[in-house]
């Protein structure tokens, strides 16, 4: 726990002290001797879900690990840097990294004007990943609860609720390798929606009606009709931003 804490504090951007932002260049961000990813592509090969690693673009990968302070010692360093973002269970779970074009979203330019107004702010909740569905996950940084400081929440579309998952940054990935997918989003899968994933890449989730959250949309998600759209376009449905 107080290992994910300093990890967590350590990626939010541009720390502060006396005054004075300090920022770390991107060669102290990259430790060559860190088996970190080399553990984490273990993981993959014995997953029990298909994860599907999304090809990075060095620039891209560059910005983006610099933006977010962490080193490739963390497990979101060494997702942030060695992928454009992963796709679980067929894209039905989408872990943000320095972006791809089938996940055209990396950590940081999606947490901005969310989690942060500007590079520099320390965002009190970190978005890590999202699903078809239109659910989010994030890190608690103090935004969404006083305490678990440095845990996983997810804000379901069915209670619009962020929900604590007790888990980790690692053990998320943990999760969504080997997880039991099927058991978690019981009632919230429907017949032939591995086909339907096929047509929308991760940048685009499904909004459904009547809505997951109310008692008619949880009867049977099979029987509610569906609808392609930006997964920017739910996030300001749930979390309108204030002027």
């Amino acid at each position: 726990m107080k290992q994910q804490i300093l990890i967590l504090l350590g990626l939010l951007i541009f720390a502060t002290a006396n005054g004075q932002n300090i920022i770390k260049p991107l060669d102290k961000l990259l430790i060559k001797e860190s088996n970190t990813w080399f553990m984490i592509q273990k993981q993959i090969k014995t997953a029990k879900n298909l994860v599907t690693v999304l090809p990075k673009n060095p620039i891209s990968a560059d910005s983006t690990l610099y933006q977010s302070q962490v080193t490739t010692r963390s497990a979101m360093g060494a997702i942030i840097y060695e992928t454009g973002g992963l796709l679980i269970d067929s894209g039905w779970i989408r872990i943000l990294g320095s972006g791809n074009t089938r996940l055209n979203r990396t950590l940081m330019s999606w947490n901005k004007k969310k989690s942060f107004n500007k590079m520099g702010e320390r965002p009190s909740f970190l978005l890590i990943a999202d699903d078809v569905l239109g659910g989010f996950y994030a890190i608690n940084a103090g935004g969404i609860d006083t305490h678990n400081i440095g845990k996983i929440f997810y804000f379901s579309p069915d209670d619009l609720q962020w929900n604590n998952l007790q888990l980790s940054y690692s053990e998320f990935l943990d999760f969504c390798f080997s997880g039991d997918l099927n058991e978690y989003y019981r009632g919230l899968r429907w017949v032939g929606w591995k086909k339907d994933l096929a047509k929308l890449d991760g940048n685009y989730a499904f909004t459904f009606f009547p809505s997951l959250w109310s008692k008619e949309g949880r009867k049977d998600i099979n029987m509610d009709s569906k609808k392609i759209v930006l997964v920017g376009e739910l996030w300001d449905a749930y979390f309108p931003q204030k002027n």
